[in-house]
């Protein structure tokens, strides 16, 4: 077969469809819509789930769409053969027949109000620009001036808080029909006024415009937003009885954001790589969107693409690359120890349960850590696994887990890197000291404090240790850490060297024990391998004139050290 591109960040669907990309066709998704029939619908998925995709697929099918002089467009040759034209006319006939307001806040996301604010604005002067053609109606000449000073970005900030709002009167005089407003990665711009420090300037702003477009605005025959979060009503849908809200909690909608199972085999059958669809699965499956299982669509066609220019490659984590993953920075920074052995056994595989709760607001979600977890697993940081109301308090409660393989690669890989830089800011000549001195009984206390700051994984013991005691030991003055587990070499876990060879070099080598009470054997072990497999050797015959054995056992957060020089 001849293989279509795949649509690695294409998220306008004209474009999409028009030169030929590989489309999973989510079109039923306007069909469930309709057949809702909801005022206002919030939609609630993680970064890169295909929300955007979706709202520009609903804008092509609503949207009675025109050129510049007004002359309509007929977009129907977009869906021909889609799901959505088995439906039946009754949804059939909805085909292009709205004025339709599409919003994207995505570009919100500044370092300072001012510029956050213009360029939200330059997008509504965007949509404003796009329906320009209106401006030629007579009924509209009362509207003119207004119009145009919002879309030439020149009116005052009061007239961009109800923009939507005049945008939506405008449109219905002159289409004679009520306007469908589509706004898309609306919590974009209040989470990074959040971070950046300017939340409540953002929320008053973002408020203003959504209460006007979608609380008061007789013009409208309904609205899709799309975003990661559900924003408290309390905070900014304030009053907004007529709002239906689409978590991933929610039965509804829940196959059309994200690929299913049946999807991504079709995906592996067509890109003739069926042989990775169980790789693919243990990598990018595992969310759970009400009763669906789901893939992560964007990891799974950047992997299918890498696969089908090199059959061999590995999995990667691609969504690590497109998600802030501060988020995750923050859970690791205020774990206490309850909160650390949660995260080890979630790395484990393992579940652990919480408290959930939908409505949140950004500046709530580091006041708790049940907050930072309900904000973690909306993001798609986690997947339920099973649920339970509790029946004295009402408190719905949720078994959490990692999951796949991308999501826990995120975690391990951004817990070492923090923990080093954390390590290199900590004051650690006590431990290098007492190294270096033969002091086994402080440096043995000195690493067991160290390693009680950072979080283990227990499915990878040697690796994660040894990578620690590398870490801790890099930043020691005028010696050189040797890792020798990387290459396979044979030889002892670290060298570590000075620049001159009138002083004592050292030998390190790592053992992990199954319980507490076999720490002193297994540290004795280490030294006695050291001395087996001769890699003093290699130090003295590097002109080493003395080399000190550390032999260093490790169960869970405690350490063993023994020596011999």
């Amino acid at each position: 077969m001849d293989y279509k591109s795949l649509p690695i960040g294409i998220d306008n669907f004209e474009m999409l469809i028009t030169r030929g990309y590989y489309f999973v066709d989510k079109t039923l998704f306007i069909k469930e819509l309709l057949d809702k029939k909801g005022a206002v619908t919030l939609f609630t998925r993680p970064r890169r789930f295909g929300k955007t995709l979706n709202i520009s697929m609903l804008q092509y099918f609503f949207e009675d769409a025109r050129q510049e002089d007004g002359t309509k467009v007929d977009n129907t040759y977009l869906f021909e053969g889609l799901d959505i034209m088995q439906a039946g006319e009754e949804y059939l006939s909805y085909m292009g027949q709205f004025p339709v307001i599409n919003l994207s806040l995505k570009s919100g996301k500044q370092p300072d109000f001012d510029l956050a604010y213009d360029m939200l604005i330059r997008q509504i002067a965007y949509e404003y620009e796009r329906h320009s053609f209106i401006l030629k109606d007579e009924r509209l000449a009362g509207q003119k001036e207004r119009y145009l000073k919002i879309m030439h970005e020149k009116a005052e900030h009061s007239s961009y808080s109800d923009a939507l709002l005049f945008l939506s009167k405008c449109l219905e005089i002159y289409y004679r029909k009520k306007v469908i407003i589509l706004i898309d990665e609306y919590d974009v711009p209040l989470e990074n006024a959040f971070f950046e420090g300017f939340y409540k300037e953002m929320l008053d702003f973002i408020r203003s415009l959504f209460e006007s477009a979608l609380k008061t605005n007789s013009s409208l025959e309904f609205a899709v937003i799309t975003g990661c979060l559900r924003i408290s009503k309390e905070s900014i849908f304030t009053g907004l009885n007529n709002l239906e809200i689409s978590s991933i909690l929610n039965k509804q909608y829940d196959e059309y954001f994200g690929f299913t199972d049946e999807e991504v085999k079709k995906i592996c059958v067509d890109y003739k790589v069926f042989s990775k669809y169980e790789l693919i699965k243990e990598w990018y499956n595992g969310y759970v969107f009400g009763e669906s299982n789901v893939y992560n669509p964007w990891s799974v066609l950047r992997f299918i693409k890498d696969l089908y220019e090199d059959e061999n490659q590995f999995p990667s984590s691609y969504w690590a690359n497109t998600s802030s993953n501060s988020i995750v920075r923050k859970l690791i920074e205020r774990a206490d120890e309850d909160t650390k052995e949660e995260i080890e056994a979630l790395i484990e595989g393992k579940t652990i349960e919480k408290p959930i709760h939908e409505d949140i607001t950004y500046d709530e979600v580091y006041k708790t850590m049940d907050n930072l977890w309900n904000f973690m697993f909306f993001t798609g940081y986690f997947k339920k696994t099973s649920e339970r109301m509790e029946e004295r308090t009402n408190q719905h409660f949720l078994e959490l887990a990692i999951p796949n393989k991308e999501v826990k690669y995120i975690f391990r890989t951004k817990i070492l890197s923090w923990f080093h830089e954390k390590i290199e800011k900590k004051d650690l000549s006590c431990l290098y000291t007492a190294l270096a001195n033969k002091d086994v009984s402080t440096f043995e206390e000195e690493l067991n404090e160290v390693l009680m700051e950072t979080i283990s994984f227990n499915d990878a013991y040697e690796n994660f240790y040894h990578g620690f005691v590398a870490g801790v030991l890099s930043g020691m003055k005028n010696y050189r850490v040797k890792s020798n587990r990387e290459g396979g070499t044979g030889r002892s876990d670290l060298f570590i060297k000075p620049p001159t060879r009138r002083k004592a070099a050292f030998v390190i080598e790592f053992k992990i024990a199954d319980k507490f009470e076999q720490l002193e054997k297994k540290a004795e072990e280490a030294l006695q391998q050291i001395e087996d497999k001769r890699y003093v050797e290699e130090l003295k015959n590097d002109g080493y004139q003395t080399v000190i054995q550390y032999g260093i056992s490790f169960y869970r957060k405690d350490c063993t050290i023994r020596i011999k020089d």
